[in-house]
């Protein structure tokens, strides 16, 4: 189903769907079902191109001759016994709306018809390739209808009877099965060619009424080839029954090749001519005008003679106004080309000796439609101009008639053309930023525990300047204590202003070991309790001015910062030795400041290890002093 929906949006062209349109309304207001059958079917399955339309009502389609001229339809024939209207629409679309029936054959040749539904009248047609339609009714729309299995026929490219009877109850059968043959390059299956052959000894052929004869030999001018379906026809000796005059020997070989050139051309510029009025002056050029006339009156369609003679007026008045001011340009010539009658501009264009219209109708054929590629899809993207704008086929078409005309040359012309059409640029994005949800019990950030560290750190060096000789003799128990080294993790780097004072002195070893073996365990204690006070430090601080001044002197409180706990108590005493001892003494304590840089790569426990001979200038300071 949705298969053929897209076959019949997209192989019909769109005048045959304008044309199929206004039948599905008239059926519609008339309350009558309606489906496309036949030829149109057959020739979208395979492929072929949709010459005609076959529609059926389940009604009687006489009745619609009123509503089917309102919708711009021309009656051009009709069929009281197969109650069937013959239309020509806009566009030189042919259409046949018949009704649906059931046929019967008292005797060959004669028909009595009944209405039926549409399954009915699918099974008394001639081919199983032609008895199959399309639903064109609203909830079934695109609904194939198969129930004689034509697609398979269609595959196989074969003509099988619908009937064992077919040729016998209609012989006009075997004039339509030698016609299609040609035109499709078909065959018939075995049994349906058997009984071909059969008919043309038996005569079947003999039974066929007038309306029929006529009807078909009016085919054979709508074909797209009619000179090789006549050639055909003419070999299985079927033209002496339809009208004896006609010949493929009489027809205007080289003007019907020409034509049918001319036709392509215009088919891919995307106007369709029916080409069956222009093709009958040639396929009877070396008639009689007698049998011209002869032949003219047994057409079933007499609006298709009426076209014949109009022709040549038609044509003359459209060769009259293509040459005028008018269509003076390019884009004035292609609108008119593409509003004109079809069948006007394949005459025109064929016969006018005129070099101003073959000119026109060159520039159409090769340069004007390359205008198409011209088209600035890239510059219209960059200005805004998508399809979901309102105008924008539109606007196209005004783009494509300018750059055919060669108003449009630079780029700078197109940015200025296209401008009115550009719509204003969007305003910027806003970022709205979402504050942030407060968190329960949120951690502190590592930067601020870096700074309370340091605090504390600061708040150590207070109580270790501030602190007794004892705790400053005993610095060194506290280095090698587990307790006071996780007190005051954080200030490893301190290490590093006290370790060029290693080499002060070689003689006070022993005075170190006694001091580090008098160190009481009070220290410890003490420095366990730094963490607590480290905040109330400074209030205790201006209680020992002297060690204040001591303190503020010495480089090493640049460094407190940096430096671990363990550090943090060996410096005091340095601290407190130093200001004890002569200011010469002290001085090489500020000679050794520069090292600092090579020292702080040192690993803690080095430094805690090369510091012990500090205490020996500490103790000999001490006994000079004394």
């Amino acid at each position: 189903m949705a298969d053929y929906i897209y076959l019949l949006e997209n192989r019909l062209s769109h005048a045959q769907r304008a044309a199929l349109l206004a039948v599905r309304e008239v059926a519609r207001a008339k309350g009558l079902t309606v489906f496309l059958v036949g030829g149109a079917v057959r020739d979208m399955t395979s492929g072929s191109p949709v010459r005609d339309l076959d529609v059926v009502v389940q009604g009687n389609a006489l009745k619609l001759k009123k509503d089917i001229e309102k919708a711009h339809g021309v009656i051009t024939g009709e069929s009281e016994a197969g109650q069937a209207l013959y239309v020509r629409f806009p566009g030189g679309v042919r259409v046949e709306i018949g009704s649906t029936l059931t046929v019967t054959y008292p005797k060959p040749g004669k028909a009595v018809v009944k209405p039926a539904t549409i399954l009915d009248d699918l099974r008394r047609r001639d081919f199983t390739a032609n008895a199959m339609a399309l639903s064109l009714n609203d909830g079934s729309y695109g609904l194939l209808m198969d129930p004689l299995n034509g697609v398979a026929d269609i595959e196989n490219r074969e003509l099988r009877l619908v009937s064992n009877y077919g040729f016998i109850e209609d012989p006009v059968r075997m004039i339509r099965a030698a016609r299609l043959m040609a035109r499709l390059s078909w065959q018939m299956d075995e049994k349906t060619q058997a009984r071909y052959e059969t008919g043309k000894q038996e005569g079947y052929i003999s039974a066929m009424d007038e309306f029929h004869r006529g009807y078909e030999t009016e085919e054979i001018f709508h074909e797209e080839d009619p000179l090789r379906v006549l050639t055909k026809l003419e070999a299985e000796g079927w033209v002496k029954h339809l009208f004896p005059a006609l010949s493929a020997a009489k027809a205007n070989v080289t003007e019907l090749e020409k034509l049918r050139e001319v036709q392509g051309q215009l088919q891919m510029q995307g106007i369709h001519p029916e080409a069956s009025v222009a093709n009958f002056p040639y396929l009877t050029a070396k008639m009689a005008p007698k049998d011209i006339a002869a032949l003219k009156k047994s057409f079933a369609r007499q609006g298709f003679v009426a076209e014949i003679e109009a022709l040549e007026d038609e044509a003359k008045a459209f060769a009259t106004e293509f040459s005028g001011k008018g269509a003076a340009t390019p884009s004035q010539a292609w609108k008119l080309l593409h509003s004109a009658k079809p069948e006007s501009i394949l005459w025109v264009a064929h016969t006018s000796k005129n070099a101003g219209i073959q000119n026109k109708f060159k520039g159409f054929f090769t340069e004007w439609a390359q205008a198409k590629q011209k088209l600035p899809y890239t510059l219209m993207q960059e200005m805004r101009i998508v399809p979901e704008l309102p105008g924008y086929n539109e606007l196209l078409d005004k783009l494509f008639f300018e750059l055919m005309d060669g108003k449009l040359g630079t780029v700078e012309e197109m940015k200025a053309y296209l401008e009115p059409y550009s719509p204003p640029a969007p305003p910027p994005p806003v970022h709205l930023r979402r504050p942030r949800a407060a968190k329960k019990d949120a951690k502190p950030a590592k930067s601020r525990k870096k700074a309370a560290v340091e605090e504390n750190g600061e708040g150590v060096e207070a109580i270790a300047a501030s602190g007794s000789d004892e705790v400053s003799a005993s610095a060194p128990v506290l280095a090698k204590n587990g307790a006071g080294a996780k007190a005051a993790a954080p200030a490893k780097k301190a290490v590093a202003p006290v370790k060029p004072v290693a080499p002060v002195s070689k003689n006070g070893a022993a005075a170190n070991g006694k001091a580090a073996a008098k160190a009481p365990v009070k220290v410890a204690a003490k420095s366990v309790a730094v963490k607590a006070v480290a905040k109330k430090a400074p209030a205790k601080a201006p209680s020992k001015a002297p060690v204040k001044k001591a303190v503020a002197k010495a480089p090493v409180k640049a460094a407190v910062k940096k430096a671990p706990a363990k550090a943090v108590a060996k410096k005091a005493a340095v601290k407190k030795a130093s200001a004890k001892a002569p200011a010469k003494k002290a001085a090489p304590a500020k000679k050794v400041a520069p090292a600092k840089k090579v020292a702080a790569k040192a690993p803690a426990k080095k430094a805690a290890v090369k510091h012990a001979p500090a205490k020996k200038v500490i103790k000999k300071a001490a006994k000079k002093g004394r």
